[in-house]
């Protein structure tokens, strides 16, 4: 009921390929150095407590690694803070609050991201099947209009309103009955008898072929599919635009929530490997090979940075493409006539303004990847004398 879910492509594909290869890893980690939440140690981002003394291997480590790993820190701390501001499932959000609000500092957040913790404890949640039963029921609510939609509309918020079996219910079938009496009123009412324009038709044909969203492109193709009538035209203005878009937009935030998780998961990896080499480093009896790891271990920090950062000024350009559409669609419907194109204007400017901050929050973090790479590209120059 939640639509096709987009892949990851380019560096979110290499970023999951990695963080699953990597899993394993982590939970020996957390089996031998106590858990992986919070007890026992901590991935390699993760900030002493105020007030601890650091070990006297911290002491002896230059200011440069632990700037490092204050930076990926930070980086942690923002992406479990744009969760919890963002327009993600409640699972989710509230989740990632509870981890901000955690008194255990950073190291809650570490828990929070790694294998096993907070975040895949509330994805784990959204896949059952009553909380998808409750965000279909809560996606027709916003976007069905109660003046094109009103029977399916009430018939949704009631489901919202009862039990599980009654959302459960809605979705198996409450919802194609509540569509279908609504189609049925509609065609009585002589004003939405009018024959949709030729020109209606071809703009969403032209939707299903160029729209930067994939739902849109499949709720457009089915409106004008072979044997479509000016019926199903009608309802893609009236509500399958407004709810393909919904569903790009959850799998977008879906997917670049996901990715960043797993990106951060293998950061936290390279990052202990990369301190680790140049710790030792400082005692090595063989320099030469020690240095020669330790500048690999950074390089390889630096690598992981700086694809997370293409990965998501990738994310921010298609961000852009979509706020552009929409920016566009509302100054069409703002100017038309016709009623099935005014009821899409209010839609297309929230798709607008939802689509330039998911372009800003774009930039922000592929900004503090590249603050993770300078950092990267410090030790490299560091440890190579």
């Amino acid at each position: 009921m939640t639509g096709a879910r987009p892949r990851p492509t380019g560096g979110a594909a290499r970023t999951g390929a990695v963080a699953c290869a990597i899993v394993a890893v982590l939970a020996l980690e957390a089996l031998t150095a106590g858990t992986a939440h919070g007890r026992g140690s901590s991935p390699a981002w993760t900030a002493s407590a105020p007030g601890s003394d650091p070990a006297p291997s911290a002491l002896v480590a230059a200011d440069g690694p632990q700037e490092a790993l204050a930076a990926a820190a930070a980086g942690a701390r923002e992406q479990v803070r744009r969760i919890a501001l963002s327009g993600l499932p409640a699972e989710l959000r509230t989740s990632a609050w509870n981890a901000l609000r955690s008194t255990g500092g950073d190291a809650a957040i570490a828990a929070w991201l790694a294998p096993g913790g907070g975040y895949d404890a509330a994805r784990q949640r959204l896949r059952d099947t009553r909380t998808r039963n409750r965000l279909f029921c809560e996606r027709v609510v916003r976007t069905h209009p109660a003046d094109f939609a009103p029977g399916t509309r009430t018939a949704a918020e009631r489901a919202l309103k009862g039990t599980d079996a009654d959302r459960a219910a809605f979705v198996k079938t409450g919802y194609a009955q509540a569509q279908q009496s609504d189609r049925t009123a509609r065609e009585t009412v002589a004003g939405e008898q009018r024959a949709v324009l030729e020109r209606d038709h071809a703009f969403v044909r032209t939707l299903a072929g160029r729209d930067p969203g994939e739902q849109v492109r499949v709720a457009a193709a089915w409106a004008v599919r072979p044997g479509a009538t000016d019926e199903d035209v009608r309802e893609f203005y009236g509500f399958g635009w407004t709810s393909g878009a919904a569903l790009d937009l959850e799998g977008h935030r879906l997917r670049t929530a996901e990715s960043e998780v797993l990106r951060h998961r293998t950061l936290t990896l390279l990052l202990k490997a990369a301190t680790g080499a140049e710790e030792a480093l400082r005692t090595a009896s063989d320099v030469a090979a020690a240095r020669a790891e330790a500048e690999r271990a950074w390089q390889a920090v630096a690598a992981h940075a700086r694809d997370s950062g293409t990965a998501w000024r990738a994310e921010r350009e298609h961000a852009a493409r979509q706020a552009e559409a929409w920016r566009d669609i509302h100054a069409l419907a703002l100017g038309a006539t016709e009623e099935m194109w005014k009821r899409i204007a209010d839609p297309a400017g929230a798709n607008q303004r939802s689509w330039t901050e998911e372009e800003q929050g774009a930039a922000e973090v592929a900004a503090s990847w590249q603050e993770i790479l300078r950092r990267a590209q410090d030790g490299e120059t560091r440890v190579r004398g």
